[in-house]
């Protein structure tokens, strides 16, 4: 994450996974989620912590999980259905429970279908937020598999290229594959110029925009760094035409095909709700796995011991700095900044319960 997103030093509070987690659980319990599902939401958030993505963290998502409980457009107890199966796909209605722990099960379901297939996709409609598709697709590399996760996100948000109408949401998209000794590669990204939730990291530690990150609400890119409108919108990555923010635009137009319109909800600008596709590679259906983690080594390390350009200090590959965070932070806690405790302060108060985050 770039430093300007980064909780200052002043307003940091250093809390434990542990101690946030079961914090994070006990709140999902409250909100009347059945306990493994309110496990596997914590782990999601958790996990986006210790890996520093904190944009799907506890930080932005868990009081927006909590509105939507609130004003009944989250599902605290679904009833998960299977819509449509083959021996290599599964259409799935998540009864409008959190992505969270929804989207596991599908990714589970194609990773099974994969076993014996070689290659499986599940779809998604009827969900709430996927809650960081990285998470999803590390389920599969953490199997020996690789992963594909993408969201078409509930919110309209993102510019076509010329455009002055938001018609595409965020639209994020992950591909994981394991390796041996090396962190596994991890490729995480949205496909807007900037996160939308990294706007509300901005709001909280004061950052500026950067030139070609947004639009004004007509449309105009704004070319200079300023700070947060109140009213904008967000422009593919990319940024411009010049810039390249047809590939952007592409990338979210493709992701909003598979997880829109062919789950068969229609596309996401009319379908307002999330759609996901998720889909796994036995890699053992291809080739020995314990070669291609070798070789995934090999390949990684290449990347890492690759000269740096003059001014860099080193070269990352997809998935490392995420690696190192958490170990990092493991040892030394998450840095959450002040105002997200004081939330957890007033969620205590609301909802009876007691947090430990000393």
């Amino acid at each position: 994450m770039l430093e300007r997103f980064k909780v200052p030093e002043s307003e940091r509070v250093y809390v434990s996974a542990g101690k946030m987690r079961a914090a994070t659980e006990a709140v999902f319990l409250a909100m009347g989620l059945r306990e493994p599902d309110a496990v596997l939401s914590a782990d999601v958030l958790i996990t986006n912590d210790l890996r520093g993505v904190e944009t799907h963290g506890v930080s932005n998502m868990l009081r927006s999980y909590v509105a939507g409980y609130r004003d009944g457009s989250l599902n605290p107890r679904p009833s998960v259905k299977v819509e449509r199966e083959s021996d290599t796909s599964a259409i799935v209605n998540g009864d409008g429970g959190l992505g969270l722990h929804v989207a596991p099960l599908a990714m589970r379901m194609a990773m099974d279908k994969a076993r014996s297939m070689g290659m499986a996709s599940a779809n998604v409609h009827n969900v709430g937020h996927m809650g960081g598709a990285g998470y999803h697709a590390m389920l599969a590399a953490e199997a020996g598999m690789i992963g594909l996760a993408m969201s078409t996100s509930g919110g309209v948000r993102m510019l076509p290229t010329f455009g002055a109408k938001p018609m595409l949401g965020t639209n994020p998209i992950a591909w994981a594959a394991p390796a041996g000794e090396m962190p596994p590669f991890l490729f995480d990204i949205g496909t807007t110029q900037v996160a939308g939730n990294k706007t509300a990291l901005a709001k909280r530690v004061g950052a500026k925009m950067l030139p070609g990150w947004i639009a004004r609400p007509d449309g105009t890119p704004i070319m200079e760094e300023a700070d947060l409108p109140d009213e904008f919108w967000i422009l593919p990555f990319g940024g411009t035409r010049e810039q390249g923010s047809h590939k952007g635009y592409g990338f979210a137009s493709i992701i909003d095909v598979m997880g829109s319109t062919l789950t068969g909800v229609g596309p996401g600008f009319v379908y307002s709700g999330s759609g996901f596709h998720l889909s796994a590679w036995n890699i053992e259906a291809f080739t020995d796995l314990a070669q291609f983690r070798s070789d995934m080594d090999g390949w990684l390390r290449g990347l890492v011991e690759t000269r740096p350009a003059p001014g860099e200090e080193r070269v990352l590959y997809p998935g490392l700095s995420e690696a190192e965070e958490t170990e990092l932070r493991t040892r030394e806690g998450i840095p959450y900044h002040s105002e997200v405790i004081e939330w957890f302060r007033r969620m205590e108060k609301e909802l009876g319960l007691s947090f430990d985050f000393r």
